[in-house]
């Protein structure tokens, strides 16, 4: 009972989230069935935890609210073999949860994504209102003043045809008509009554000057065109490539494949930058003779003896020292360039690692944290000792929050780079670990830290007494 509220409560969320984009397009029953099936698979990570905490809280609750871990206990049995059995059950089900996160969850991800993305590229629903000029139409603009009570019969319609994209050239006007679209909704046919066409044509001889022909008619039929407004459902295998419709051993592939790329090329730029700075291929015609260019800015930069007439490193003019200097300018800017383009690159490399580095970490994450909310809410609830809907749905939802507060933030905080995925996605279990561990070991000793008299007797012996 409480996974499916769980799941109610996480589904209501993705509804928020995308209720503009499904209002108003004219979903058929089955699509919106099968997002919303998807979107439902989606939030059973998630949902499992909070299930998890919500129903051992309630358990737990209930058996000390009716004494029955007191008759448990003075029996003989501690409450670690009290818990026993729902520990293998949360255990199992911890292992459930990660073949479903590493086998379903990719798969309804993949399914749910690419449904979403043809549900924003498609169109809004045919609706064409009195008193409003509707382009909806590719190459149409409508505007009717009235509709009858049929909503087919429609009074002072007014259609432009933009088809040749030469501007409000081409208007028909009629006093009534019927919009109606066929029944495989493929086109709107609109059939007109008592109205005139317009149409201004450019003269041959002269372009400037244009010819207004007006042609009336009794009815005239129109048929436009409604294949923009079906929904196109796109090719999955571009969205397979998304770390969240991979499993852990895709994963694994993908990343070995990357830092495969990333080292090759690594390899490539210090193979090329090695060669670039050789002296072997940095040597210019700056005088007559060759000379490096190590030796060439020494002597351009650092005064010397007038050298000897003939001698290779001899620069004879101050031009071939501004050209040494210029040339040696130049190419430190080429080398500084080519290495911020490497860094501009391993960042494209680095960033998709680390992006699959933290859904690998999140499929471990989300399936122990099942276990480890046990640990939390089941001594929680033998030390408050209230069961039903009440005290434990406020109490666990506050725990939850903390939860996946701090899980949020580790989650981005990895996907950033400024915490290592293997801390920032297993911080939420390093803080609740030392929670279970302290709530277990009250709840042993019978210790009533909930219980609000003890604190007052506390504060009353800080009081003095009155005679």
């Amino acid at each position: 009972m409480t996974f499916f509220i769980a799941v109610f409560v996480l589904f209501m969320q993705f509804l928020w989230k995308y209720v503009d984009d499904l209002i108003g397009k004219g979903l058929e029953g089955g699509t919106l069935a099968e997002l919303f099936f998807y979107a439902a698979l989606t939030t059973f990570p998630l949902a499992l935890p909070l299930a998890i905490l919500l129903s051992s809280l309630m358990t737990f609750g209930n058996l000390g609210e009716q004494f029955e871990l007191v008759a448990l206990k003075s029996a003989g049995m501690s409450l670690q073999k009290i818990m026993r059995p729902l520990i293998m059950v949360a255990f199992l089900t911890s292992i459930g949860a990660f073949l479903f996160a590493n086998n379903v969850l990719p798969f309804a991800n993949l399914k749910m994504k690419n449904l979403i993305y043809d549900i924003q590229q498609k169109k809004p629903a045919l609706n064409i209102k009195e008193g409003v000029f509707y382009n909806g139409i590719e190459g149409y603009t409508i505007r009717i003043d009235k509709k009858e009570e049929d909503g087919i019969t429609c009074r002072n319609i007014m259609i432009y045809d933009h088809t040749q994209g030469l501007g409000n050239n081409k208007v028909s006007v009629a006093d009534s008509g019927k919009l109606q679209t066929t029944a495989d909704n493929q086109y709107l046919s609109a059939v007109l009554f008592s109205g005139v066409n317009y149409e201004e044509m450019a003269n041959k001889e002269n372009e400037v000057t244009y010819t207004l022909v007006r042609s009336k008619f009794r009815e005239q039929s129109v048929l436009f065109d409604l294949s923009g407004f079906r929904m196109v459902r796109t090719d999955e295998d571009l969205f397979r490539s998304n770390y969240s419709m991979l499993t852990i051993g895709q994963i694994d592939k993908m990343i070995d494949s990357i830092n495969t790329t990333k080292q090759n090329r690594l390899l490539e730029f210090s193979t090329n930058l090695t060669t670039m700075m050789s002296e072997k291929n940095v040597l210019r015609k700056v005088t007559p003779g060759k000379v490096s260019l190590r030796d060439s800015i020494h002597n351009a930069v650092v005064p010397v003896t007038p050298p000897i007439p003939g001698h290779p490193g001899a620069l004879h003019t101050g031009t071939d020292k501004m050209r040494v200097i210029d040339m040696a300018l130049n190419m430190a800017r080429s080398k500084k360039y080519y290495v911020e383009s490497l860094v501009s690159e391993m960042e494209n490399y680095d960033k998709p690692v680390t992006l699959m580095n933290v859904e690998w970490h999140k499929k471990f994450s989300l399936s122990l944290s099942c276990l480890i909310l046990f640990f939390v809410g089941a001594p929680l609830g033998a030390i408050i000792r209230k069961g039903g809907l009440g005290m434990p749905v406020v109490v666990s939802v506050i725990i939850f929050i903390l939860f996946f507060v701090i899980g949020i933030i580790g989650e981005k905080l990895s996907e950033e780079g400024a915490l290592p995925p293997h801390i920032g996605m297993w911080i939420a279990s390093f803080v609740t670990i030392p929670l279970g561990i302290f709530l277990t070991s009250k709840a042993t000793s019978d210790s009533a830290i909930f219980d609000t008299g003890s604190y007052l007797d506390f504060f009353k012996k800080l009081l003095p007494k009155k005679k």
